[in-house]
């Protein structure tokens, strides 16, 4: 029974572990489906994950008992790479469906078996090469001038190939540089260009929403963003508010668009409003309150006057039609502002700062003194 034990504790990383500090679980997945029995119908293909945001399908062609979390090794171009298991059973045929291009099964990567302990000290010390080696590259980068940035290094399980990750605004002639880091480091080299929203979800980080970033925690595959979307949402257009750490505009300014597109589809035009006070001028909107708000100044947002979409509409029907109403809001018109109000009664945030009477604390005092004259 130990010695069983033992063999099954080979493929698992204990939280103490460098290897698993490094390895900080970005693009984790839950696999919803865990709970429903097996069925005759499962695939071999598993999905492992590697450094960071690097995920492949592999084929379990030696069908082989895995669960999310073991440590395998899989085929690579040269030799064997080393990954951990991040989903399997009938969810993966999902994730397969959403990849633009299906792979066909001859073309995907076998498992070979599960990682033994020769395999796991060659990975660790891999591992532990990789940032020296991507100080190393960007000393003989820069000595090259050559106008690009390595953000990140990582070597195949193996020790035989190492992947540069490097991110740069123009091509980049690197075949000198190849040369160089193949003779510095001994390994098959490899260049990989990646964007600056890729860099950002390998590194990591906490956004201004103080969560995890989308990038390194769910987003796969990225969306353009523009400040069309900043636009039609209403949001000023702030670089230091609309940018995420990247220097990009912020990925969850897709998450609301649809909304706000198809709130809008029934609002009427900006266009000037006539009215017998004067023209009154478009300046902001809120969408979700029906509020365009208006003012006879088009150059100073001072006395704004909130209008009703429907109100809107009237005008400026009577505007074409030739008429002017006497003013822009009717009287009956109340704009109910929705105020913010906190789970605990709307409680002021200096109601702890308040100053106590000192009266009623000599009087307490006073009391219990008669009290314990009484009591004696």
């Amino acid at each position: 029974m130990d010695s069983e034990e033992n063999k099954m504790e080979e493929n698992k990383i204990s939280p103490t572990d460098s290897i698993y500090r490094e390895d900080n679980q970005k693009l984790n997945s839950i696999n919803w489906l865990s709970d429903i029995p097996v069925t005759g119908n499962e695939t071999d293909i598993v999905e492992i994950r590697f450094k960071n945001t690097r995920k492949g399908f592999y084929r379990n062609v030696n069908m082989l008992r895995l669960e999310e979390g073991d440590i395998v090794a899989v085929e690579a171009s040269p030799g064997h790479d080393i990954g951990r298991v991040s989903m399997t059973g009938r969810l993966v045929k999902s994730k397969l469906k959403q990849q633009k291009s299906v792979p066909e099964p001859e073309d995907i990567k076998k498992i070979y078996r599960k990682a033994k302990p020769v395999d796991m000290e060659k990975w660790e010390e891999a591992r532990a090469q990789e940032i020296p080696a991507m100080l190393e590259s960007r000393k003989i980068a820069k000595d090259f001038n050559l106008d690009m940035k390595i953000g990140d290094v990582e070597y195949q399980g193996d020790k035989t190939k190492a992947i540069f990750y490097y991110i740069a605004d123009e091509r980049v002639d690197f075949r000198q540089l190849i040369k160089v880091l193949a003779e510095k480091f001994r390994v098959r080299i490899e260049m990989r260009q990646i964007g600056a929203r890729q860099e950002a979800g390998r590194i990591g980080g906490i956004g201004s929403c103080g969560r995890e970033l989308c990038c390194s925690s769910y987003l796969s595959n990225f969306v353009s963003v523009t400040t069309a979307y900043a636009r039609c949402q209403d949001l000023s257009l702030n670089p230091q508010k609309l940018a995420g750490q990247c220097g990009k505009l912020k990925c969850c300014l897709n998450y609301e668009l649809d909304c706000y597109v198809d709130k809008q589809k029934s609002f009427p035009q900006k266009d000037p409003l006539e009215t017998q006070e004067g023209k009154a001028w478009f300046l902001k909107m809120e969408i979700y309150k029906g509020l365009y708000w208006y003012s006879y100044d088009p150059d100073n947002s001072v006395n704004l006057t909130a209008i009703p979409v429907q109100r809107v509409r009237e005008i400026q029907s009577m505007n074409r039609n030739g008429q002017k109403p006497a003013k822009l809001v009717e009287n009956n018109f109340e704009d109910n502002n929705i105020s913010f109000e906190d789970v605990v009664g709307n409680d002021s945030l200096t109601r702890f700062e308040k100053k106590k009477d000192r009266k009623g604390r000599k009087s307490k005092k006073g009391k219990r003194n008669n009290k314990n004259e009484k009591r004696k």
